[in-house]
């Protein structure tokens, strides 16, 4: 009796699993090694023991999944690019793929899809472990880790992800989000929409927010030394032209009324000067970087009173809507 109640038992759970897969899941997107909801049988063998890289033939929705409606984005930092994942060209089922060196400035429209059950317990393109209940993504091209804002076209929902993952290889998808991503947008039942992709830059997102950088800085672009003058030129090529503008800007003003403009204080001396150097090249003003302990100010000016609002007008073009002043 015991053993009719057991087989019962895994029937009816059988049962209810096949209908989930093929109620929710059959509109859902292929992904490299499987199709999610592609098949409602039972997993194959570990993947330790039938020498396959996954357990599962085909993705899945998870069973019993958590609420993931409170899931927090993730939170924009400083990274040095992953060691793994970041070949500037691969290929994939004979389709060869080009990795880009920035991602800054990366915006487009296009089809997400989402991967789970299959995947997550396993390895990403970029060497961590995959759990489908974070704010992650793959994506063919961006580098790794890349942090983006995905916008739903549909319903205007936004959420922001930290990509770690290669993929989806199909010419009509953009970006494969995990479950908890889709779920945030919306998507998990049709299994794909349209969404907004927009590449975000730590240093840029840590300036506005006031807030110290990650424990490492993205090398994507040179760093620049500290400037210990405003009114000295900065090293990139690119910002030498504004040199000469930004050293009459200086002299103009007299030191008496002299103020500077903070846009950032960042816990990464990298992070502080890349944004010095990226801006350098931008402002009629000088850059400078102003160090204490572990946090680096960054600093626009000097600028004569009488032009504060321009110049704070330049700095919300430029991205940097709050700004103080300090002498």
């Amino acid at each position: 009796m015991t053993k009719l109640r057991i087989n019962m038992r895994y029937l009816s759970g059988s049962l209810l699993l096949a209908a989930l897969v093929s109620g929710c899941a059959s509109q859902a997107p292929q992904r490299a090694g499987g199709e999610v909801g592609a098949s409602s049988s039972a997993p194959a063998a570990p993947a330790a023991a039938s020498g396959e890289r996954y357990a599962m033939t085909g993705d899945a929705y998870p069973v019993a999944p958590p609420d993931v409606t409170t899931v927090p984005d993730a939170e924009p930092r400083l990274e040095q690019p992953s060691r793994a994942g970041n070949r500037s060209t691969y290929e994939v089922w004979g389709e060869t793929y080009h990795v880009l060196p920035d991602a800054r400035g990366y915006e487009r429209q296009g089809t997400a899809s989402w991967y789970g059950e299959k995947f997550h317990g396993y390895a990403t393109s970029n060497g961590e472990i995959y759990d489908m209940y974070k704010m992650s993504a793959a994506h063919r091209s961006l580098p790794l880790p890349t942090f983006a804002r995905i916008t739903s076209l549909n319903n205007g929902r936004s959420v922001i992800v930290r990509v770690n993952d290669r993929g989806p290889f199909h010419s009509d998808r953009e970006i494969d989000l995990s479950y908890a991503a889709a779920a945030r947008l919306g998507i998990l039942d049709n299994g794909t929409g349209p969404v907004r992709v927009e590449a975000i830059d730590p240093a840029q997102w840590l300036a506005e927010r006031g807030r110290g950088g990650g424990t490492t800085a993205s090398p994507a672009a040179p760093a620049a030394p500290v400037m210990a003058s405003s009114a000295a030129a900065p090293s990139s090529p690119a910002a030498r032209p504004a040199a000469p503008v930004q050293a009459a800007a200086s002299r103009a003003v007299e030191a008496s009324d002299a103020i500077y403009l903070q846009i950032a204080a960042l816990g990464s001396a990298e992070g502080a000067q890349q944004l010095q150097q990226r801006l350098a090249g931008e402002l009629p003003h000088g850059v400078r970087v102003k160090s204490d302990a572990d946090v680096h100010r960054v600093q626009v000016g000097p600028v004569n009173p009488g032009q504060e609002t321009q110049a704070r007008e330049e700095l919300r073009r430029a991205g940097f809507p709050q700004v103080f002043v300090v002498r």
